[in-house]
C-alpha cells in the first residue's frame, strides 16, 4: 500500500517553508515592481526638467537676440537718415551703404524683416498712426510711412510709424 506524503509529517515543515519562500519572493517581486516603477517616474520627471531647461534656455536666447535686434534698428534708422540726406554718390557713400546691407542681411537671417505699408489699409496689429491728412484716397489708406517697422519672425518688434488718409475732403 502506497502511503499518502501529503498527510505525512514530514512533508508539513517542507510545504511551510515552501510557502514562506513563496511569500518572500512574491514580496521581493513587488519590492523590484516598486523599484522599477519609481524608477521610471524619475526617469520621466528627469526627461521634463531636461526639455524644460532646454525651453527656458531658448527663450533666454531668444528674447537677448529681440534686445539686441531692437537696439541695432535705431542704427538702421541712423543709415537710413544719412543716405536720404546725402546729395551724390560718393565712394564713401557707396562703402557705407555696402555696410549697411551686410548689417541688414545678418538680420533678415536672423528673422528680422520689414513691414511693408505704403499705399496699405491701415492695420492696427503692424502699424501706428502718428498723422491723419486729407486726401483723394480712402479712408484709412496708408498715405506715408514716418518710421519704419520691423518684425522678428513672427512678432512685431516695432510698429510702422505711418500717415493716414482721413478719406476724400468734401
Amino acid at each position: 500500500m502506497i502511503k499518502d506524503q501529503s498527510k505525512s509529517p514530514e512533508a508539513t515543515p517542507e510545504k511551510k517553508q515552501l510557502e514562506e519562500k513563496d511569500k518572500l519572493l512574491e514580496e521581493e517581486a513587488k519590492k523590484v515592481k516598486d523599484y522599477i516603477e519609481h524608477l521610471q517616474r524619475l526617469q520621466a520627471e528627469f526627461d521634463n526638467y531636461r526639455k524644460r531647461t532646454e525651453q527656458e534656455k531658448y527663450l533666454i536666447i531668444k528674447q537677448a537676440n529681440q534686445e539686441l535686434i531692437q537696439t541695432l534698428l535705431i542704427v538702421l534708422d541712423s543709415f537710413e537718415l544719412a543716405f536720404k540726406s546725402q546729395k551724390e554718390d560718393t565712394e564713401f557713400t557707396k562703402g557705407m551703404k555696402m555696410i549697411f546691407s551686410e548689417l541688414y542681411t545678418l538680420l533678415e537671417k536672423e528673422g528680422l524683416r520689414k513691414i511693408e505699408c505704403s499705399g496699405e489699409k491701415f492695420n492696427p496689429k503692424f502699424h501706428e498712426v502718428l498723422l491723419q491728412e486729407g486726401s483723394d484716397k480712402e479712408e484709412g489708406i496708408i498715405l506715408e510711412e514716418l518710421q519704419k517697422g520691423y518684425m522678428l519672425n513672427d512678432r512685431v518688434i516695432r510698429f510702422s510709424k505711418v500717415k493716414t488718409s482721413k478719406g476724400v475732403e468734401k
